[in-house]
């Protein structure tokens, strides 16, 4: 990753977040082929439940942190996988980025004040739970202190953009989900595989940056 000050890379950021998006080409790049095989006959309903996540961004010395999240293991659809903080919208939210901003809070601790928002990636539709995901885009100046939420975060996991952008953190991996193997494109940083939704929309967040 070509160096470059964190205030000059959030600014190019948010100007590349304004004009059209990768979308779907570059969501599909880290698609399963099973995926790939449903998506040839899917219907989106016309009902789906609406989330926003939020893409969370810090400088760390040279490089650039993402906050991720490890789910607990609830036996919900997307029980202990890795995501990015973020759920349901609720009632009370105004918009997509207030559904981001309070559910990171609630399952992170991070106060939604301290965070700025930059824009909105393209969503997607995440079949197994017939959820409509809207990925915003923020950042902090420092470092987030954590108060995670135990019901819901087994960990906070925080990865750098300059490893995502290694060509070998791309992997492929055999994966166990609910009891059916499948082949993923993945991105496999230290122990972690990072796969499926989240995996997704870091590969539209990638093409933006790269763009």
């Amino acid at each position: 990753m070509q160096k470059t000050s964190f205030p000059a890379f959030i600014s190019a950021l948010e100007m590349k977040l304004q004009k059209p998006l990768p979308g779907l080409a570059a969501q599909l790049q880290m698609a399963s082929t099973r995926l790939l095989e449903k998506l040839k006959s899917l219907k989106i309903p016309d009902h789906t439940n609406l989330a926003g996540v939020l893409v969370l961004m810090y400088p760390h010395a040279d490089d650039i942190m993402i906050v991720l999240i490890k789910r607990t293991n609830d036996g919900g659809v997307h029980s202990g996988q890795i995501s990015f903080p973020g759920g349901r919208v609720e009632n009370t939210d105004f918009d997509i980025i207030r559904t981001a901003l309070r559910e990171t809070s609630e399952e992170t601790g991070i106060p939604a004040g301290l965070i700025t928002p930059l824009g909105k990636l393209s969503e997607l539709y995440i079949p197994p739970s017939n959820f409509k995901v809207t990925p915003v885009v923020g950042y902090m100046e420092s470092e987030p202190t954590y108060h995670p939420d135990p019901a819901e975060v087994e960990k906070i996991i925080e990865v750098s953009l300059s490893e995502l952008l290694q060509e070998d953190t791309f992997k492929k991996k055999t994966i166990n989900t609910r009891g059916v193997e499948l082949e993923v494109p993945c991105f496999a940083i230290d122990e972690h595989v990072i796969w499926g939704a989240t995996a997704m929309i870091l590969s539209e967040l990638i093409e933006v940056i790269k763009s």
